[in-house]
C-alpha cells in the first residue's frame, strides 16, 4: 500500500467505530416508519457526485422520503452535508452482526449503491428481508477481475440478488451480466456526472466564480488560454515542453496549471521552470491575473476553473493510474487534450470520436494541437461545441436512475 494512502485507510476504519451504534441511535429518534426511506451508499467523492442528482430527482417525486447516505473515504465526510440526508457516516462493518442490528434499526425501503462497489454482507441480509437492492451509475473497466477469481467469489451472488441496475453504456451493461447480474435487471441509463457537471457549469460554486473572476477569461484578459487541470510530473515533463513551443508561435498565451495535488513541490518545480524562461508566474492565492503562468494552490475548484479557458488539457494520461476526469471541460465547451493512457476513458473515446479531443503521445503532438486551438479561435470553438454536445447527449441520467428507485419506494416492496 502506498505511503500516502495509510493515514486516509487508517482515519476510515477508526472513524468507523462506534457506527452501528450511531445507526441505531438515530433509527431510535429519527426514522418515521410510515415514510419510505433510500439508504444510498457512495464510497468517495465521485461517486457520492453521482449519486447526489439522483437523490435530488427522487425528492422531487417523493418529498416525503427519508434518506441516509453512507460512503467509506474520508475524503466524502464534508461531502456528504451537501446531500442533506436525514442521516449520513461512515459505512458500518461489512459482517452479518452489523448488518443485521443496522437494517434492524433503520428499516430502508431501498438500499442503492452509486457506480460498482457493494457490500455482500448486509446486501444479502437486505435481500433476505425483502428490501430491494439497486446499483446505479454501474461501469464496469475491460478485463476487470470482478469476472473471476476471489472478487467473482465473493460479489457473485450479490450481484445475482440486484432488483435494478443502471448501466452507464451498452458494453458496461454486457460486462455486468458477466460479473453475475441479471441481464433481464439491466436498463442503460447512462453517466449521472453529465447531468452534474451540466449543472455545475450553469450554477459554479461561489469559491470557484470567485477565482475564475479573479484570473479572468482568455477573453477577458485578450490572452489565449490554456488551462492544465489534474496534473502530475509526467504530464508537465510533456506540457512545460510543449508549452515552450506554443510560446514560440504565440507569445502572448497564457498557462493555467492546476496539479492533481497542490503541494509545495508542486509549486515549486512550476516556479523553476517558469524562472528559467523569464516568464512571470503567479498563483491562485497571490492574485496576479497578469501573469504568463498561474499555478492554482488550492483544491475543490478545478470544475469552474475550465471556464476561463480556451483548451484544456486534462492530466493522469502518462501515468498507469490512468486519466482524470475530461467531462468537465468539456461541459464548459473547451477542445480537451490529454495523454496516451486513455483507453479505459469512455468520456475521452467519446470526445475523440466527435473531434472534441485529442490524445497527445508526446510534447510535438501536444505543442501541434495547442497551436491549433490556440491560434484559430474558430477551430478551437467548433472542437468546443463538439465537446458539449456529448455532455448534452447524456443529459438525463440522473432522472433515467432516480425512474429506476422510485417504483420502489412507491409502492410496498414484494418479491
Amino acid at each position: 500500500m502506498p505511503v500516502e494512502q495509510a493515514p486516509k485507510l487508517v482515519r476510515a476504519l477508526g472513524a468507523r467505530a462506534g457506527g452501528t451504534e450511531r445507526f441505531v441511535r438515530w433509527a431510535a429518534e429519527g426514522r418515521q416508519p410510515t415514510r419510505p426511506l433510500l439508504w444510498y451508499h457512495a464510497p468517495s467523492v465521485g461517486e457520492g457526485l453521482m449519486a447526489r442528482p439522483v437523490i435530488e430527482r427522487v425528492r422531487q417525486t417523493l418529498p416525503d422520503v427519508q434518506v441516509v447516505y453512507t460512503y467509506f473515504s474520508p475524503s466524502a465526510a464534508r461531502f456528504a452535508e451537501s446531500v442533506r440526508a436525514d442521516f449520513a457516516d461512515y459505512l458500518p462493518f461489512d459482517s452479518g452482526p452489523d448488518a443485521t442490528a443496522v437494517l434492524d434499526a433503520v428499516r430502508p425501503t431501498v438500499l442503492a449503491f452509486s457506480k460498482l462497489d457493494m457490500w455482500p454482507a448486509l446486501v444479502e441480509e437486505a435481500h433476505d428481508r425483502g428490501i430491494r437492492v439497486a446499483l446505479t451509475s454501474a461501469s464496469v473497466r475491460p478485463g476487470s477481475g470482478r469476472a473471476s477469481g476471489l472478487a467473482h467469489a465473493l460479489l457473485a451472488d450479490a450481484y445475482a440478488t440486484l432488483d435494478a441496475v443502471g448501466a452507464v453504456s451498452t458494453d458496461d451493461a454486457q460486462r455486468l451480466a458477466q460479473i453475475g447480474v441479471r441481464p433481464e435487471r439491466i436498463a442503460v441509463t447512462g453517466d449521472v456526472r453529465y447531468d452534474q457537471m451540466l449543472e455545475r457549469v450553469a450554477s459554479p460554486s461561489n469559491a470557484g466564480r470567485a477565482l475564475a473572476s479573479a484570473i479572468g477569461s482568455a477573453q477577458a484578459s485578450r490572452r489565449p488560454t490554456l488551462v492544465a487541470g489534474s496534473t502530475w510530473d509526467s504530464d508537465t515533463d510533456v506540457l512545460f515542453a510543449a508549452w515552450e513551443r506554443v510560446l514560440r508561435t504565440i507569445p502572448s498565451a497564457r498557462l493555467v496549471l492546476a496539479p492533481h495535488e497542490p503541494d509545495a513541490a508542486s509549486m515549486d518545480r512550476a516556479r523553476r521552470w517558469a524562472a528559467a524562461r523569464s516568464l512571470s508566474v503567479s498563483t491562485a492565492a497571490e492574485s496576479r491575473p497578469d501573469c504568463d503562468v498561474i499555478v492554482i494552490d488550492r483544491v475543490g475548484v478545478l470544475a469552474d476553473l475550465y471556464a476561463v479557458g480556451q483548451v484544456a488539457y486534462v492530466g493522469g494520461g502518462f501515468r498507469p493510474a490512468g486519466l482524470h476526469s475530461v467531462v468537465e471541460p468539456a461541459a464548459h465547451s473547451l477542445p480537451v487534450l490529454f495523454g496516451p493512457r486513455a483507453s479505459e476513458s469512455r468520456d475521452a473515446q467519446l470526445l475523440e470520436q466527435a473531434g472534441a479531443g485529442a490524445r497527445v503521445e508526446d510534447a510535438r503532438a501536444c505543442a501541434e494541437a495547442l497551436v491549433r486551438y490556440l491560434s484559430n479561435p474558430e477551430a478551437g470553438a467548433a472542437a468546443g461545441a463538439a465537446a458539449r454536445a456529448v455532455i448534452e447527449q447524456g443529459r438525463g441520467a440522473a432522472d433515467r436512475s432516480a425512474a429506476l428507485l422510485l417504483p420502489f419506494l412507491q409502492v410496498p416492496a414484494t418479491r
